[in-house]
């Protein structure tokens, strides 16, 4: 018996998932990337797991620069995250039009995001569609607010996982 895939949408969509920009960069290519499939894997040492699509400009920055960023971002500003569902341009220090600095590992954090992660590439594995690039933990600190609360998928109309659909 097979499961209908409004079924299988409908269940992975109700788990909580933070949503958040990915920052990558390789050379003078940067690029930002709204994701959902964040988690934090081990803490000896600090590990945090990011599910990006074999396809993404970010996948290919993240093998070439060895790196990446999480940019955690304000809950009642969701709007950033569809600027970022596609390649990012990079002009006057921004990324499609929000500040971004030089992490310690090269890869871009976002100066208005409420806390960051920055992490070089541990490890990554092939899950088919998609790498998991496992990154250790190599600086991360609170933007202006530390109190805000961070943005999630459900903050939005945006659906990410599931069963392959359309554009995905």
């Amino acid at each position: 018996m097979r499961v209908p895939d409004t079924t299988v949408n409908r269940i992975l969509w109700s788990i909580p998932n933070v949503l958040c920009l990915i920052g990558s960069r390789s050379g003078d290519e940067w690029n930002g990337m709204t994701a959902s499939w964040v988690t934090q894997v081990a803490m000896e040492p600090v590990l945090v797991a990011v599910s990006i699509d074999r396809k993404a400009v970010t996948h290919r920055l993240i093998e070439e620069g060895g790196a990446f960023t999480v940019n955690l971002w304000a809950r009642e500003d969701t709007r950033p995250f569809v600027k970022f569902s596609k390649p990012a341009t990079l002009a006057d220090g921004a990324l499609n039009g929000h500040q971004v600095r030089t992490g310690a590992t090269g890869a871009p954090i976002f100066e208005e995001s409420v806390a960051y992660l920055d992490c070089t590439v541990w490890r990554s594995i092939d899950c088919g569609t998609h790498t998991l690039f496992l990154g250790e933990v190599v600086d991360c600190a609170f933007g202006n607010d530390a109190d805000r609360p961070v943005a999630r998928m459900e903050d939005t109309r945006m659906k990410y996982g599931g069963v392959r659909r359309g554009g995905h």
